[in-house]
């Protein structure tokens, strides 16, 4: 039986490389930190010995290296690309299993949400968390074959449309939800969580 890998968005928490939309409003530095402790916090919540959790990392050779993440989780490099070319290489790559890929930035993931996913991938070829912006903070595949290189190519990212457009290539019919969650982008959705252990 396949093992179940999670594999989790990051970027170096370092001032104005990462949350800048968020840093515009509060300050870089205090953006950085905000997601240096969030994604800390995240990685803590969604451990778990029935799936593999792997940091997918950016840069590439800095995420490599870098001490802002537990030493225990692997890592891979993001690669190049708009998020929809990352995404599809970690999915190509992935050993084979049911695969997820979540975002770091969204404080109210638990460990139950990871575990419906696997499940709900069990009777359905792709799961989704869909996002209040029209975006989604979670996408899964089960991966019996190969997922299909051109599935997020076409996605109008950072938009209102970016689940729907996601969904025309995946097909309706084989699709599963899970909650609808909130990422942190402006300096108002800090107000609907917080980093917590």
């Amino acid at each position: 039986m396949h093992r179940c890998h999670v594999f989790v968005m990051l970027k170096e928490p370092r001032p104005g490389r990462v949350k800048t939309r968020l840093g515009r409003e509060i300050g870089m530095v205090e953006a950085a930190w905000w997601f240096r402790h969030q994604s800390a916090a995240l990685l803590r919540r969604i451990e778990d010995p029935r799936w593999q959790t792997v940091l997918a990392v950016s840069p590439d050779r800095a995420g490599m290296t870098s001490r802002a993440w537990p030493p225990r989780f692997p890592r891979r490099p993001q690669g190049p690309g708009d998020l929809g070319a990352r995404m599809e290489r970690l999915l190509r790559t992935a050993p084979p299993g049911p695969a997820v890929i979540i975002g770091a930035d969204i404080p109210d993931i638990r460990r139950r949400h990871i575990a419906q996913a696997f499940r709900l991938l069990g009777r359905h070829e792709a799961v989704f968390g869909p996002a209040l912006d029209g975006g989604f903070w979670l996408i899964g595949l089960k991966r019996t074959a190969s997922p299909r290189e051109a599935l997020l190519s076409n996605v109008r990212w950072s938009t209102a449309h970016a689940l729907d457009d996601t969904l025309s290539a995946v097909g309706a019919s084989r699709v599963a939800f899970l909650d609808c969650l909130a990422d942190v982008d402006e300096a108002r959705d800090l107000k609907r969580g917080a980093p917590s252990p």
